[in-house]
């Protein structure tokens, strides 16, 4: 719905201070392209906010993300209510922790992308399901999944040789997955490319 002029600067305000990668210019041009994407979005949501599809669609023509469970597991990073839909607060807050994030915030992020079940710990069949679209499989494989599995193996091991107190559960807390992305920033995205690039 169309909001008024001093509602949008409440809006703008509100979101400069809560979403604080971002000046009050960028907020603006951020709640732009949200009532844009929400305008042309024919969802159920017209007005409020847009769906998964529309939310993935925006994502993969912004920033070139294609995985499908990566930007699933991200749509719900952003839908913070969990009700299918994201509003322009979540939008914005979401876009700051994915485009300007600290480490610290990066790092509670991609956890929490790739604990699909939300327990608290990234567990080796979660690692497999993150995995397994990220090897190119050739039509001569007999066993692919054995790939991904071979995978999931060498990133324990190295997540495991990063620090000392790792239980050889075969599951990351987030203090385990934070220790050994603090020690190697390449581990931030070990399990699937859930940020942008640099460009």
């Amino acid at each position: 719905a169309a909001m008024s002029r001093k509602g949008v600067k409440l809006l703008v305000d509100s979101l400069t201070r809560s979403a604080k990668h971002f000046n009050k210019s960028e907020v603006e041009c951020l709640i732009n392209l949200f009532d844009t994407v929400v305008a042309r979005a024919s969802s159920q949501f017209a007005g409020v906010g847009f769906d998964r599809t529309v939310f993935r669609d925006t994502l993969h023509s912004a920033f070139g993300m294609t995985d499908d469970v990566v930007l699933d597991r991200v749509f719900s990073t952003f839908d913070r209510d969990n009700n299918g839909c994201i509003t322009v607060v979540e939008w914005v807050e979401g876009l700051a922790v994915l485009l300007r994030g600290t480490l610290e915030e990066k790092m509670k992020y991609c956890f929490a992308v790739y604990d699909l079940n939300g327990d608290g710990y990234i567990s080796r069949e979660e690692m497999f399901q993150m995995l397994k679209n990220s090897l190119l499989i050739q039509p001569a494989d007999e066993e692919p999944d054995e790939g991904v599995k071979d995978l999931v193996e060498i990133a324990l091991k190295k997540m495991a040789s990063i620090y000392l107190d790792y239980d050889h559960d075969g599951k990351l807390s987030f203090e385990d997955f934070e220790k050994a992305v603090r020690d190697e920033k390449l581990l931030l995205e070990a399990f699937g490319p859930c940020l942008p690039d640099i460009k």
